[in-house]
């Protein structure tokens, strides 16, 4: 089944590529040197996904890296776009509502769809950057000596496209709501470590002015899990991984590694190694993906943050991660655990987002 899978995410863009590559062969109006030309940079765009994935730019200068980055990682996106735009035409066409002819040869239409791809686009890019503050009001009857502010978020993926000057924004954004505590759900790196050791992102990271606790996501295991605990480290940032702490504000803090691990402890025994009193404290449990919610439930947490689905990112993603997901995005509740899965403050691949959002949790904690 997960080689099925894997087959499938490969074979999936490829076919993809064939139909939007002649699609955009049949519908432009140029001689066949320049459309051979607009689908070979195409494809090239496509290939330097695979060069990304397998980290082959970490051997470019660091600013050729990024570009290869941006263009190979937005380009499954655009395809994705591309797909679903030829295939409303396709059908509108076997359904006599589109002429044949806008798909052969078309001035009009070929302007039509580079300049509603690229406003798509473009909206969606300015939308990533705009960040949404999410307010959550939690209370409790355990004891705690006085209302407590919690930031949170989840999936940064720093690295090629969200370098430190992004970083900083945030930051700085994050100081601003004179937090008492930080939570990070995983994915605080994106794949590399290479651009977030050479532009000294932990740097950025001991600015913020309140402690900082964090778990490890997938994307860690990915860099390599050591490479990982050290920047933690180096930022300051305190990591549980399979373990527990209790803060000086009196929250037992349970950060659960990443299901990556086989091996990670269950939920319940984490707990109860612990020996830690659950009855005497509120009980957030970082756990970076979203998964089995009801073993929070069962093991008496109090609050659960998640991140990892980011909602799909873009617009029909987001059908897919809600139904593969309890819950893929917001608020939720099970018996009297309350959760709330994020989109992430940051993003994989290209930076847009079509019908989700970049968030940040603003959470007031009061007894």
């Amino acid at each position: 089944m997960k080689y099925m899978w894997m087959i499938l995410f490969l074979l999936l863009p490829v076919l993809g590529l064939v139909y939007v590559g002649w699609h955009v062969w049949t519908l432009v109006p140029l001689p066949r040197l320049f459309r051979g030309v607009l689908v070979g940079v195409g494809v090239l765009a496509f290939l330097l996904m695979f060069l990304n994935l397998g980290r082959v730019i970490d051997r470019l200068p660091l600013s050729v890296a990024r570009l290869c980055y941006d263009v190979g990682n937005s380009s499954i996106f655009v395809l994705l776009y591309l797909v679903i735009l030829f295939l409303v035409l396709d059908l509108g066409r076997l359904l006599h509502l589109v002429p044949g002819a806008w798909l052969r040869q078309n001035t009009y239409v070929s302007i039509l769809v580079a300049v509603g791809m690229f406003m798509v686009f473009l909206l969606g890019n300015i939308y990533y950057y705009n960040k949404v503050r999410v307010e959550l009001q939690l209370t409790t009857a355990k004891p705690l000596a006085r209302p407590l502010r919690l930031v949170m978020a989840t999936d940064l993926h720093l690295g090629y496209h969200n370098p430190r000057h992004e970083l900083a924004r945030w930051v700085d954004m994050i100081n601003g709501e004179e937090p008492d505590v930080i939570l990070i759900a995983g994915d605080i790196i994106d794949m590399s470590m290479r651009p977030l050791v050479e532009e000294r992102m932990a740097e950025e990271f001991r600015r913020l002015k309140a402690p900082v606790y964090a778990c490890l996501g997938n994307h860690e295991y990915y860099t390599g899990e050591p490479l990982a605990q050290q920047f933690y480290r180096d930022a300051g940032i305190r990591l549980l991984q399979d373990s527990c702490t209790v803060t000086p504000e009196g929250l037992l803090l349970v950060g659960r590694d990443d299901r990556t691990n086989p091996h990670r402890k269950a939920l319940r025994k984490l707990l109860k190694d612990s020996g830690l009193d659950t009855s005497a404290h509120y009980v957030i449990v970082l756990d970076h993906q979203p998964y089995h919610l009801e073993q929070a439930e069962q093991a008496g947490v109090d609050f659960q943050l998640s991140g990892h689905t980011h909602r799909g990112q873009v617009w029909p993603i987001s059908w897919i991660t809600d139904r593969i997901y309890e819950c893929s995005f917001g608020p939720w509740q099970r018996g009297h655990t309350r959760y709330y899965v994020s989109s992430g403050l940051g993003i994989w691949g290209g930076k847009f987002r079509i019908g989700t959002q970049s968030e940040y949790v603003v959470a007031t904690l009061q007894p």
